[in-house]
């Protein structure tokens, strides 16, 4: 289950990247890191890449996606 302090490294600005979710305020999507890791690449790739990063930002965006995976969707009827 995640904690509050992960979760609060989840962002949202209109003014950034769309309004999408990002880590810690910078102009990096969660989407950006689940692709990354549904691609193949490991923590310590993502890591090495993204010096800013920290593995909580990773875990963070895994609980986001798992959250979001269990929210409901209203369809309108046809």
């Amino acid at each position: 289950m995640a904690n509050n302090s992960e979760l609060s490294r989840i962002t949202f600005n209109p003014a950034q990247c769309g309004g999408r979710a990002c880590i810690r305020g910078m102009r990096i999507r969660v989407s950006d890191i689940l692709d990354m890791l549904a691609g193949g690449a490991s923590r310590q790739e993502i890591l090495a890449d993204f010096a800013y990063l920290e593995d909580a930002d990773i875990t963070a965006a895994l609980q986001y996606a798992a959250r979001s995976a269990e929210s409901r969707a209203v369809l309108a009827a046809e």
